[in-house]
């Protein structure tokens, strides 16, 4: 019995809908295991190191160990399958959360440096299994969608992680993220997600880093897409890192320190908003605002700090400012990357993160040498303004 045209066009469109939600929930579970750590790591580091130059050159240390654990992960899913490289991602991220709950320097280093590792296995792993099942044309819904389930989280993890360490237990927000984590693990594999059987049957040799790398460089649009990415994240590692020091450090507190990261991520419940205004009147426009109010309203911030309270609430709206370039997710790769090379191509694109995690760090400890704390968001402000007049080079189209 064959279905109807319109029964048929019913079934794929529920199909697909399923497999959102799928892969929204472990976006979700993904996001309560990395943002419940958010503020209580740096604030550790603050208190084991004892200066904010300190805890920069300690990142700086972790995120080129990180870059470097990266790239080989096209290896390692060759190696092991993708479905082992997550799997491996999840038992890390748990591993390593319960060793950053260790007062000593020694596990603080192995702990991020796992956490680092397993969240780019995840990332890497996740991505892929979204090119394979989400249709190309239902990214631009998926996208927004994705950025809000993790909504919630995002939104509530900073503050609760500082709270619950003092209110319950040192170990609560640790063994939180664990427990995340390995309900990720469990739902990935109750979900029996298939890899593409075309790019599985594509045998070709394992990839040489050097050699995607300088491939996915030469090409204009997936070059552009990594540096508005690398710029977009660079400024939510500095807020993620620096917000909670500045609190900490002008007595506004630990807990106002997690409230004020919490509530500049909340700004992603407007995300469906930002990602109808960039269908509705183009990404290059939506980008181009959203990085020059980030940048400008950074800079104003960072002359702002003497006064706590008032520099806290110009952080937070360069914060929105910095929400409206969610709208648009990843789009700009997705919709760059050819499919016979996804693989190679979101190890490279992904490495943006790890780059906002090398290259703010160095550049801030450099800062804080010679200058205070405000000089890491004047900063910050001027890469956003950098990253503005990039956006120029987005296709129109777009």
């Amino acid at each position: 019995m064959t279905l109807r045209p319109l029964q048929a066009a019913l079934w794929i469109e529920a199909l697909a809908r399923r497999k959102a939600i799928a892969f929204a929930s472990l976006f979700f579970l993904l996001a309560v295991a990395q943002t419940i750590l958010l503020t209580v790591v740096p604030l550790k580091a603050l208190a084991l190191l004892g200066t904010a130059r300190a805890v920069s050159v300690l990142y700086l240390a972790m995120s080129m160990a990180g870059l470097a654990g990266r790239l080989g992960i096209p290896w390692l899913n060759r190696l092991i399958r993708r479905r082992w490289v997550f799997s491996l991602g999840s038992l890390g991220f748990a591993a390593g959360a319960l060793l950053l709950d260790i007062a000593s320097l020694p596990a603080l280093v192995v702990g991020l440096f796992l956490t680092t590792f397993a969240f780019a296995c995840l990332e890497i792993t996740l991505n892929l299994y979204v090119l394979d099942h989400i249709p190309r044309h239902e990214l631009g819904r998926f996208e927004p969608t994705r950025i809000l389930v993790a909504a919630a989280p995002w939104s509530v993890g900073p503050w609760l992680g500082v709270y619950l360490q003092g209110a319950v237990a040192p170990l609560a927000p640790y063994a939180v993220a664990a427990a995340a984590a390995l309900a990720l693990l469990a739902l990935f594999w109750a979900l029996r997600l298939g890899e593409n059987a075309v790019l599985q049957a594509m045998r070709r040799p394992p990839p040489n880093p050097l050699r995607y790398l300088r491939r996915f460089f030469a090409q204009p649009r997936l070059r552009l897409a990594w540096l508005l990415a690398a710029a977009r994240s660079s400024w939510w590692s500095m807020f993620y890192v620096y917000a909670p020091i500045f609190a900490v450090t002008s007595g506004l507190g630990a807990e106002a320190g997690g409230a004020i990261v919490s509530i500049g991520l909340g700004w992603m419940w407007s995300v469906p908003l930002w990602g109808w205004v960039g269908r509705r009147y183009g990404l290059r426009r939506l980008l181009g605002i959203g990085y020059g109010l980030a940048g400008a309203l950074s800079v104003a911030a960072a002359s702002c700090l003497s006064r706590p309270w008032l520099g806290a609430v110009v952080l937070l709206l360069a914060a929105l400012g910095t929400e409206t370039i969610d709208g648009a997710g990843n789009l700009l790769f997705l919709r760059a990357v050819h499919p016979y090379e996804r693989a190679e191509m979101t190890t490279v694109y992904v490495s943006y993160r790890d780059a906002s995690q090398f290259v703010p760090p160095g550049l801030f400890a450099l800062l804080l040498t010679l200058f205070s704390l405000p000089s890491v968001f004047a900063a910050g402000g001027l890469m956003m303004l950098g990253a503005a007049a990039l956006t120029r080079h987005i296709p129109r189209r777009f």
